[in-house]
Order: C-alpha cells, then structure tokens, then sequence
C-alpha cells in the first residue's frame, strides 16, 4: 500500500511532538532509555499508519464528529500529556524518584507488546475510531475476528498496560502515577462505551454473549 504525505502527517506530528515533550522537558537529549521509548513509540505506530487505507485513517486522526464522549476524552488528552511531562520533567530534572534499570527493560518489552496490542487492533477494526460513535456512513458493523474473537476491547486493554509501563520506561513514578490515572480514565471508557455498543449498534450484544470478556480472557 503506498503511503501517501497527507497519511504520514499524524504519525509525524505524534513523534516529534512526544519527542519534544520528552527530551525537551527532561533536557537528557542523548538518555538512551528516552530513545528507545520513542523508537518503541514511532516505529508501532508507523506500522499502524502503513497498514491502514485512507478512510481509517480519516476515522480515527479526524473524525467527523466529536462523538457521545467528548469532555472525558478531552481528559483524557490531557492527562496523558501530562504524564509525559511530568515523567520527563522528573526523570531529567527534577530526580524526585527513581526506576531501576532491569524494570524500564521490562517496562520497554510490555509496553512494545502493549502497543502492538494497540495498532494490531487498529488494522483489524476498520472503524476503531478516536471517539465512542456508531459510523453508520461507513457501513459499521461488528468485527470479530483476530484479537476481537477473544476480547472486546484489545486496544484499550493496550493502552491501559502501554502508557504506564512506557512511563516506566521514562524512568519516573512520578509519571507513572499519572499514567495510572490515565488507564482508570480508559477503564472507565471502556465500560462507557461497551454499554453505548450494545444500544446503538446492532449485533453488538450478541457478540458481547459470544465473547464474554471485555479486557482479560477468562476473568473480565
């Protein structure tokens, strides 16, 4: 698939402005843990964005409308900006905490499997969208197949387990803290969101009864 300017606009703006928010805020411009946490960052997401057709793309970087969830994704945003800046700020800066090196090595491995999680779903589910709606000019339906068949949820179970451990990665509790915070935000969503599916869009609920779990095969 060719990948056009106008596709590799979204990808660009999120890696050099998570990169300017890291290694600007923590001033540790050659800290190889920040490297491989934008490496990790970019090259997932450039999968994603290479993987995708136009109208995917367009759903998920502008969606037509700001959807039935609009001022806690706004929250969301925001909290996850913060995350970063305070993880860099105190990784470089400030030096209020402190992660072992063995844990950002693990940190990277779950959040490269994290985001994986992630964009694999994104390439799966033609309308995972940035915002809780039903696209309806799209021809929206129910996708079950690859990480669906087994959970309802995969890419918010990836960004749940991915924005902490990247904050790992960072090398802050601090934002790691934060980053939790972030992850209940999107654990509420993800509650949000299923009870608006099985309303709006059909065929939701009995996929809901085919597979049973939201986030964690087995327990929920």
């Amino acid at each position: 698939m060719t990948i056009t300017l106008r596709r590799l606009t979204p990808w660009a703006i999120l890696t050099v402005s998570v990169g300017a928010l890291v290694l600007g805020c923590s001033g540790r411009w050659s800290d190889p843990w920040l490297w491989s946490y934008l490496a990790v960052l970019s090259g997932t997401s450039f999968y994603a964005i290479a993987s995708i057709d136009d109208s995917v793309a367009r759903e998920r970087f502008s969606p037509p409308t700001q959807g039935a969830d609009r001022r806690w994704l706004q929250i969301i945003r925001i909290v996850a900006i913060a995350h970063l800046i305070l993880a860099a700020l105190d990784t470089g800066r400030w030096h209020l905490t402190h992660v072992p090196a063995p844990v950002r090595a693990a940190g990277l491995l779950g959040m490269l499997a994290s985001f994986l999680l992630v964009f694999r779903a994104l390439i799966v589910n033609r309308f995972f969208s940035a915002v809780v709606r039903v696209q309806s000019e799209r021809g929206h339906h129910v996708v079950d197949r690859g990480p669906y068949a087994h959970i309802r949820h995969p890419g918010y179970l990836g960004m749940i387990a991915g924005i902490p451990l990247g904050a790992l990665v960072l090398g802050s509790w601090v934002g790691f803290a934060v980053a939790a915070i972030y992850s209940a935000l999107i654990f509420r969503r993800v509650l949000f969101e299923d009870a608006f599916l099985r309303v709006h869009l059909e065929g939701y609920a009995s996929y809901a009864q085919r597979v049973r779990y939201r986030l964690v095969p087995g327990l929920w």
